[in-house]
């Protein structure tokens, strides 16, 4: 198909001449002079650009779901229904949504630059059947800024709405609103967007094409465009392969597939892999969490990287899939170098699979940045230890990312821990041995000095907070990076 066709506020759309790195924000104005929906940071920080799109929830079912249109490039909205800002309104007085009689009533808005962006954002939450607990009204709030009103009478105005299901137009649109297929090849201004919907197909444009790029929910990539321009001739979107993206429960662990968006895992890890649900809590806003994917965090390979440090700590085995079959790697193995990977020519990374974790361990993730939310980690940790019924520990991994140039494991520390007792004067020997794993830089984010202490009180704080509570959740309002070692309830 060499043409564009999603539906856009109702109406279905075709499109064959607009370039395919053209993001759904500039398209929506500069082409279709829809202005509603707003420029602030064009890289997913500022929310002012949100719109909501139609995907498939857990339960196979159409959800809205409020996402960047500054990071989504148009080939990727192809047979789904998108709703802007505009598209709210019905014809007369009482025609406005909810959400935008809410923030009227509640004075949230002043200048009015930032409002769309948080309109749309209380779309999502009052289609939410699941926002039963305070923490995750401010995760859904999170990715929006606004520089002038304050944030209280916004989120009077999002608990007004929040869960409430209207069974409006919007519900009824829902209901017709199953994304057509979104298999795609798609050319114009000499560049070239391919949404293969099997691995067959995905081995046949590698082979064809060797050089493509390949890209799954965009976040990091789409960046390229919109800050430093590149041009990018061809890409092959994953995202229509519909293994990639199982999250599945194993015999003996889990199975998730690099294609299930950071959403999609936080929701399955949230009773099942507390370490990894903690992590992904701050992996960004929920914008960003609706279309980043696990596959896309990995492979950029980062060295502050969200998920590697704590996927390295609960042991996970990467599933390499290429055209010959699968092939099996240990994560530790996975980062060969800085920004670079393990993966072969025309291999993707298919799944990550993890072993449950045993009752008798520890197990807990931390991230310390400059802001809570939607920020960049300084230092990540995240530690395993596993002890027999003496007490002496059996099993130790501890991992960091914003250490080294890969996330990595810190072995010295471990030898430390292995073979003696689990105690707070092992865990002292183990946090001064981590002065000979790594040698961090300084940057803006923080001192060499400054990383090396926070890791080792991280380590600190991991055995403070596991006294009690072996894998304990992490609180809703909390206020520190280690918490109290009390249970925390889930949910």
């Amino acid at each position: 198909m060499n043409h564009l066709r999603f539906n856009l506020n109702g109406e279905w759309i075709e499109e064959r001449d607009v370039s395919p790195t053209t993001t759904l924000l500039r398209y929506l104005r500069d082409r279709l002079g829809m202005t509603g929906t707003k420029e602030g940071c064009a890289e997913g920080d500022c929310g002012a650009c949100t719109v909501a799109i139609a995907e498939r929830g857990g339960d196979g079912k159409p959800v809205w779901r409020a996402v960047n249109s500054c990071l989504l490039l148009l080939p990727m909205v192809q047979g789904k229904h998108v709703l802007t800002v505009e598209a709210l309104k019905a014809e007369g007085a009482e025609g406005y949504h909810p959400a935008q009689v809410a923030m009227a009533r509640a004075l949230g808005s002043q200048c009015g630059y930032c409002t769309p962006g948080i309109v749309m954002t209380m779309f999502e939450a009052t289609y939410r059947a699941d926002l039963d607990a305070p923490w995750k009204l401010d995760d859904q709030l999170c990715g929006n800024l606004c520089r002038c009103t304050g944030y209280r009478p916004i989120r009077e105005a999002a608990e007004e709405v929040a869960g409430s299901c209207p069974n409006d137009r919007f519900a009824e649109e829902l209901k017709q609103a199953a994304p057509e297929s979104i298999a795609l090849d798609y050319e114009a201004k000499g560049q070239r967007y391919v949404t293969p919907t099997s691995f067959e197909a995905l081995w046949r444009e590698l082979d064809a094409h060797p050089d493509a790029r390949l890209v799954g929910g965009g976040t990091d990539l789409s960046l390229e465009v919109t800050k430093k321009f590149t041009v990018l001739p061809k890409l092959v979107s994953l995202e229509g392969i519909t293994e990639l993206k199982a999250l599945t429960e194993l015999d003996g662990g889990f199975r998730l597939g690099t294609g299930a968006t950071i959403s999609e895992l936080e929701a399955f890890c949230q009773e099942r892999l507390p370490s990894v649900h903690r992590m992904v809590r701050y992996f960004g806003a929920r914008q960003i969490k609706h279309r980043g994917t696990l596959g896309g965090n990995l492979c950029t390979a980062s060295p502050i990287g969200d998920l590697a440090p704590v996927l390295l700590s609960l042991g996970a085995t990467a599933i390499i899939r290429g055209r010959a079959g699968e092939r099996r790697v240990p994560l530790d193995e996975f980062f060969v170098g800085y920004r670079k990977t393990a993966l072969a020519p025309k291999e993707v990374l298919g799944a990550i699979e993890v072993p449950r974790v045993p009752s008798s361990a520890r197990a807990i993730s931390y991230k310390v940045s400059k802001r809570r939310e939607l920020d960049i980690s300084t230092v990540s940790a995240a530690f395993f230890v596993d002890t027999d019924a003496a007490g002496k520990v059996i099993e130790a991994r501890l991992a960091y990312g914003g250490m080294a140039a890969t996330p990595k494991r810190a072995s010295r520390a471990e030898a430390a821990l292995v073979g003696q007792p689990w105690s707070e004067a092992t865990v002292e020997l183990a946090a001064k041995a981590l002065a000979t794993d790594f040698t961090p830089m300084s940057d803006h984010r923080g001192s060499a000095a400054y990383r090396s202490l926070v890791a080792a009180n991280l380590l600190r704080g991991f055995f403070d907070e596991t006294r009690e509570v072996r894998q304990p959740a992490l609180a809703g309002q909390h206020a520190a990076t280690v918490q109290r070692g009390e249970e925390v309830p889930r949910g």
